[in-house]
């Protein structure tokens, strides 16, 4: 790629010190500057993130031993509960996109902001509106719901807790959600730099605008859906409700034909992270750039058909359960194609270990084993043994936690030092990533054992047989908790003090690197002119 070059005079500082700090937090909160959106998304997340850690952390206090009485029954269901509504539909739904999205799509395709720059300050409103709303509902009324984050029927309609604010709160947390995504698909579609064609785009912004679609098509079935909820809570109506002549798996069947496609929602998006940061740490292209593109587009509409492999216990047909099972099989070709590509890309390359490419490692391990142990809910028979056991809660995490979380850490020490301008100390990135790699493993790993064994999920307490297991999950939970502080600790330290990264610390070839760390407020002071592809090379820096 060639710029025409920055206009002389340009103000040479960043969107972080641009003459808007004049106006204090206000010109934060009511900044329509894509990057400044992306940061304010970026901090309400990880807050968020600290708070849900913090609840896992006293369920696993709880479950440490048998007959543990750190929690009532009724509180422990409220603390999973919010655990799963925070982490879900606060954390990683919108984790990658909105805030490492908003900071960096227009960079990467060559323009000065988003389509509609009001619309995305809205909708980070409408976010941030959604999540005081969620928290209204533990805080106010008749306490925390107790439903679990599916708030399952006819439960979620009977219960006396605030499960109706809690539905209301999803319910402007999709808007939000819906919102980005057309602001995303109408970006990339119009405001492409001149030579950026489809095939130039990076594979990042190949991965947004799948998620985008799926953002759009499929999040106004959860907002009906959730809204129906607080009807018959509220109404007395009878939709889902046996009691009152409603059918209770019409609500599964509505529930999953949006939240199994959330899972690509918050899957793509680290994908496309991932995608990035490997040709520029092997040095080399990327294996097999179209099938990477096209297989996060095919894993987007194959991923939407697949929802029903959730209730293969709920006596549907056996000729919907073998057409389930198939997609879902289906939809695992093009995540194979992803990780075979990756690895080939690291074969014979000169690889360069850095902390972006180890948190990337991490995230291949993690998400593989949690795809394969996925394909054996996806046979039917299989299904039956495991389903509702912890084999399904290590399932979830290793692919959720294990893959966009690790995802989302690997963005964040890839670009930290063009977002900020500053660099990390390395080697204590490091040592976090491993720390936090033994954690997730050590946590994680016992529950597949602990479900083949028969442990049933979401339950407070357990007989004895299962008290090895659980210790040890619990000790995962404290090593990924010192892991995760070190980390954040270290990425603090150098937005405070650390080294200037220059513009290009990483030898890296998209055409966020062309600018100064951090980025001016206006991106681009001239429209750039694209001659090559994203993952052509210049020379690594360090090794001039």
């Amino acid at each position: 790629m060639s710029l025409t070059g920055i206009k002389a005079g340009a103000s040479p500082r960043g969107f972080l010190s641009s003459p808007q700090d004049a106006g204090g937090l206000r010109s934060w909160i009511f900044s329509t500057d894509h990057k400044r959106i992306g940061l304010l998304y970026l901090a309400c997340i990880l807050t968020l993130f600290a708070a849900g850690v913090a609840l896992g952390l006293i369920m696993r206090l709880k479950l440490i031993t048998p007959g543990n009485d750190l929690l009532a029954p009724q509180t422990y269901n409220a603390v999973f509960t919010v655990h799963g509504v925070i982490m879900i539909f606060l954390v990683v739904i919108p984790s990658i996109p909105a805030s490492f999205g908003n900071i960096l799509l227009p960079l990467h395709i060559g323009a000065e902001d988003v389509s509609f720059p009001r619309l995305n300050l809205f909708s980070w409103w409408l976010y941030l509106t959604g999540a005081v709303v969620a928290l209204v509902s533990i805080f106010t009324g008749s306490g925390a719901p107790d439903t679990g984050w599916t708030f399952y029927v006819p439960f979620s309609e009977r219960t006396t807790t605030n499960v109706s604010v809690a539905v209301m709160a999803v319910f402007i947390l999709g808007f939000s959600s819906i919102l980005t995504g057309l602001n995303f698909i109408t970006t990339i579609h119009q405001l492409r730099a001149p030579g950026m064609t489809w095939r130039r785009l990076s594979l990042f912004v190949w991965s947004l605008y799948a998620t985008a679609w799926v953002q759009v098509l499929a999040t106004p079935i959860l907002g009906i859906t959730v809204l129906l909820v607080f009807a018959e809570r509220v109404l007395n109506l009878g939709l889902f409700d046996p009691g009152r002549g409603g059918d209770p798996l019409l609500y599964q069947h509505l529930f999953w034909i949006y939240s199994h496609p959330a899972v690509y929602i918050m899957i793509l998006p680290a994908m496309g992270v991932i995608s990035d940061i490997i040709p520029v740490f092997a040095r080399k292209r990327i294996f097999g750039y179209n099938m990477i593109a096209f297989s996060s587009l095919t894993i987007a509409s194959v991923g939407s058909l697949v929802w029903a492999h959730h209730m293969f216990t709920s006596g549907m047909s056996d000729l919907a359960v073998l057409v389930f099972s198939f997609l879902t099989f289906i939809v695992a070709v093009p995540s194979a194609i992803k990780i075979f590509n990756w690895l080939s890309t690291l074969y014979k390359g000169s690889i360069i270990v850095e902390p972006p490419l180890l948190f990337t490692l991490g995230f291949i391990w993690m998400f593989s084993v949690g795809g394969l142990t996925g394909l054996i809910q996806g046979a039917a028979g299989a299904d039956i043994h495991v389903h509702d056991t912890y084999f399904i809660v290590a399932h979830f995490h290793y692919v959720i936690f294990g893959g966009t979380g690790l995802g989302m850490f690997a963005a964040m020490h890839f670009w930290f030092p063009k977002i900020f301008g500053r660099m990390y100390n390395r080697r204590t990135a490091a040592a976090a990533f491993w720390i936090i790699l033994l954690g997730m493993n050590v946590l994680y790993f016992p529950m597949f054992i602990l479900g083949l064994m028969g442990m049933p999920r979401r339950y407070y307490d357990y007989p004895a047989q299962f008290a090895q297991g659980q210790l040890i999950s619990t000790v995962g939970s404290w090593i990924l908790a010192m892991g995760l502080a070190l980390m954040f600790y270290n990425l603090y330290a150098g937005v405070r003090r650390g080294a200037a990264a220059g513009p290009n610390p990483w030898g890296a070839a998209t055409l966020e690197w062309t600018l100064p760390s951090p980025p001016p407020s206006g991106n681009f002071a001239e429209i750039p002119e694209v001659e090559k592809g994203p993952y052509d090379f210049a020379p690594d820096p360090r090794h001039d």
